[in-house]
């Protein structure tokens, strides 16, 4: 009996393969009545590569329930398994390597902006080229050339105190010139042409200080329109009160415009001996040298030909026939060609000896230079000082 039972058994097998269609390996039948234990085959079991595709059974599906027939047990394990149905379990079991006997697992995501090679822009400073030895020394001789060397305001400053120098000096002559001092040292001076028409000494003292204090002060007009002389008669004309209005305006702006000059260049002094050490003595040295050049031609000019001289610098400052008088014109009998030379002659005189001055005592020796030098370092040496805090 036992013999029966163990052929139908195997028959019952076969013929199940034979329905499936698919050629397996028999399994043996442990004999009735013993006790079996299930054995797990010692071969490895291989990883799936993919996830089984259920499109397929979700379509036969759908055509058993239109009507059609189910799919067979053969056609769900060949979706399953797309190995060919005649290899045996033996061959479809291939040997893993150690790392594919632990639970599989996916691999760790990937972020792509993290992937060097998705960089659009990669870092490349690494791959620059150290400039050579020449262009190192060469930038580092800039740099130091543009941190000890002179600034561009001390520059600015310099040659605004030379240009500004000469133009301060000759209104502060001119300034001298017009003053009751100077017309009482030439009215009283041996040998000045006295008044043909009858001015004394006296006369012309007081009227030239009329004169003169109405250039200098803010009065109107009428301040010289309304002198009378000891007969009663208007002093000055009205064309002698409209040039010295014109010559009150001019010295007004000029003495405004070089006391303005003043004030800027003080202050400039003032930085450059702060943040520049021996930058007042080399702006006042040009400015004087400058000065020196200017007088000298001028000084030419006038002793070559006085009357032209003249005549330009009053061309140059006022419109022709407002400056031009007739010889018993009050204007003339105060002020006659004389005294414009001996104004001319002592603005020239001060200006020279201001110039004069000053370069001496802005000469660049040796040592005025090596203190210049000195004092020059010390105020880097703070500025480095000052950084390095």
């Amino acid at each position: 009996m036992a013999e029966n039972d163990e052929t139908k058994q195997q028959t019952g097998a076969d013929v199940q393969a034979g329905e499936s269609g698919a050629a397996t390996t028999a399994i043996p039948v442990e004999p009735a009545g013993e006790s079996t234990i299930a054995q797990r085959s010692s071969l490895p079991m291989r990883r799936a590569s993919t996830m089984p595709d259920l499109s397929r059974f979700d379509d036969s599906q759908q055509d058993s329930e239109a009507g059609g027939t189910a799919p067979s047990a053969a056609a769900t394990a060949e979706q399953a398994d797309p190995e060919p149905a005649g290899d045996s379990a033996g061959a479809r079991a291939e040997p893993s390597s150690p790392a594919a006997d632990g639970p599989a697992t996916d691999p760790a995501p990937t972020d792509p902006a993290k992937d060097p090679a998705n960089d659009p822009a990669p870092d490349t400073a690494a791959l620059s080229a150290r400039p050579a030895e020449e262009e190192v020394k060469r930038r580092a001789a800039e740099r130091d050339e543009a941190f000890t060397g002179k600034p561009v305001m001390a520059r600015v400053f310099q040659v605004m105190i030379a240009v500004f120098f000469p133009i301060m000096l000759l209104a502060a002559a001119i300034r001298a010139v017009t003053s009751p001092l100077f017309l009482w040292v030439e009215y009283h001076r041996p040998g000045f042409p006295a008044d043909s028409f009858g001015f004394s000494t006296d006369d012309r003292m007081t009227y030239g200080s009329y004169t003169v204090d109405y250039i200098l002060n803010w009065a109107s007009p009428r301040y010289l329109g309304e002198l009378v002389n000891s007969d009663g008669d208007q002093l000055f004309l009205d064309s002698e009160v409209g040039h010295m209005l014109d010559v009150k305006v001019v010295l007004v702006i000029s003495f405004a415009v070089a006391l303005a000059m003043l004030v800027f260049t003080i202050a400039a002094c003032w930085y450059l001996a702060r943040t520049y050490p021996g930058g007042v003595r080399r702006g006042l040295f040009s400015g004087a040298l400058a000065t020196l050049i200017l007088m000298i031609a001028l000084t030419v000019t006038a002793v070559l030909g006085w009357q032209t001289f003249f005549t330009q610098v009053h061309a140059l400052f006022f419109a022709d026939g407002t400056w031009t008088f007739r010889a018993d014109d009050t204007l003339i009998r105060l002020f006659p060609a004389q005294f414009w030379m001996d104004a001319a002659i002592t603005v020239a005189a001060l200006v020279l000896i201001v110039t004069v001055v000053t370069l001496v005592l802005t000469w660049p020796t040796k040592g005025r230079r090596d203190r210049s030098r000195l004092a020059g370092e010390a105020a880097q040496q703070r500025r480095l000082d000052s950084l390095a805090l």
